[in-house]
């Protein structure tokens, strides 16, 4: 059966293809209808910036607040000192507290350009576990909190249970993370009435468990909504490429190759993508996805715009599509493209053309850059690079330089002055 929803939100998510699953469909949609909900997302601050990986749930919450809702942004300074275990083969590295605040400072800087924040009703609020999680007394939570969970039912979650069917240790510290984070769903509701938790669909028995807790504890009726998770149409996990993460922060990852990265999207995923990660509406998104052969382009480069301007600003789309234009139209050089700067002492008696494609991460090794030049991959300057044993002097660069790696990727060499 069809469910139909009463409310805006439910109706944008349904259409728009970001509802995977949700605890009570008809209860969400009545609380809804009903009155302002606020809704969260957790955010581990395990590196200084998200990914593409995260921009669907960043856009789960700017639709919840563009429909009427308050969205609440929690960062996961407590949580990240214990490491998520869903899904992993193994332990995360253990941060220090310095570098968790360094990591969340780089991650709170995205969040402004997706929601408003304030002190209005349906104001966003961005706030950080570590504020109820980092002075429990232990024996006190054990006795209030810990006796609502059965470790034999922690032990069926599929996130536990994969690790350990492959016989992977699981630490204890591990184990706990799914109580903490069912304890932040909690105390986010005691505070500030939350009443839904957002994730991906991995962390369902996560969701779960913090539905169960706050029933428990507070008897608050609370729901969950999972988000599919993402993979391309090549199967490929959304936000990891050949060279790395799309990382959301401008000083991780340029505009430019940001812009670049939806450029190259597979045509097979342009209207799903268009309908996730911009605001066109549903209609449009189909007509450019349904587009072929050299139309699909256009829609392409309608969705690099779209999704760039949401993150960087109107202009830095504008800036990346010249660019592209520039350097794959005309041949240009493109004053947006990722640069090298180099120092003459960098360049002393010469730099070989090898280490300068690793330097500016057209590879990730001199052996990888050697591969790209035997097989005609490389290209200098917009002509054919062929000898792998190229040595560039510093006056080389008295005009900056442009190298290639196949028709996609490019990067600027310059000498400081």
């Amino acid at each position: 059966m069809t469910y139909h929803p009463k409310s805006d939100f439910i109706r944008v998510m349904m259409e728009r293809g970001f509802l995977a699953d949700c605890t009570d469909y008809q209860g969400f949609d009545e609380a809804l209808s009903r009155q302002v909900v606020p809704g969260y997302i957790g955010f581990d601050a395990t590196a200084k910036s998200l990914h593409v990986g995260s921009l669907i749930q960043i856009m789960t919450l700017r639709w919840l607040q563009k429909t009427g809702h308050k969205p609440i942004t929690l960062m996961g300074g407590g949580t990240t000192k214990v490491g998520d275990p869903s899904f992993r083969a193994d332990e995360r590295p253990l941060l220090t507290p310095d570098q968790i605040d360094e990591n969340i400072a780089g991650i709170k800087s995205v969040f402004a350009n997706y929601v408003t924040y304030g002190d209005g009703t349906t104001d966003a609020l961005m706030l950080n576990n570590d504020e109820w999680l980092a002075d429990l007394n232990y024996l006190d939570f054990l006795r209030d909190i810990g006796r609502h969970f059965s470790v034999n039912r922690m032990l069926s979650f599929e996130s536990v249970k994969s690790r350990l069917d492959r016989e992977q240790s699981l630490s204890f510290l591990e184990f706990n993370y799914m109580i903490l984070q069912a304890y932040d769903f909690l105390e986010l509701n005691r505070r500030y009435g939350c009443l839904v938790q957002f994730g991906g669909s991995d962390q369902w028995g996560n969701i779960v468990n913090g539905i169960d807790l706050t029933r428990r504890v507070l008897d608050q009726e609370i729901f969950g909504m999972t988000t599919p998770l993402l993979t391309t149409s090549d199967g490929k996990k959304m936000g990891k490429t050949a060279d790395g993460a799309i990382w959301l922060n401008a000083e991780m990852r340029s505009p430019y190759e940001f812009w670049q990265f939806w450029r190259n999207t597979t045509d097979a995923d342009v209207g799903r993508f268009l309908k996730l990660y911009t605001e066109l509406p549903v209609e449009e998104c189909d007509r450019l996805g349904a587009l072929a052969g050299s139309e699909i382009n256009e829609a392409k480069i309608v969705l690099a715009n779209e999704v760039t301007g949401l993150l960087h600003g109107a202009a830095a789309a504008e800036a990346a599509a010249a660019t592209a234009r520039e350097v794959f139209e005309k041949g240009g050089m493109g004053d947006d493209l990722p640069t090298l700067t180099l120092t003459a002492a960098d360049i002393g008696d010469g730099i070989s053309v090898v280490q300068l494609i690793t330097r500016a991460g057209l590879a990730k090794s001199g052996k990888e850059a050697k591969r790209l030049i035997s097989e005609n991959g490389a290209r200098l300057n917009d002509a054919p690079l062929t000898d792998a044993g190229l040595i560039v002097l510093a006056g080389d660069l008295a005009a900056p330089i442009k190298l290639s790696a196949g028709k996609k990727r490019h990067a600027l060499v310059v000498l400081q002055g």
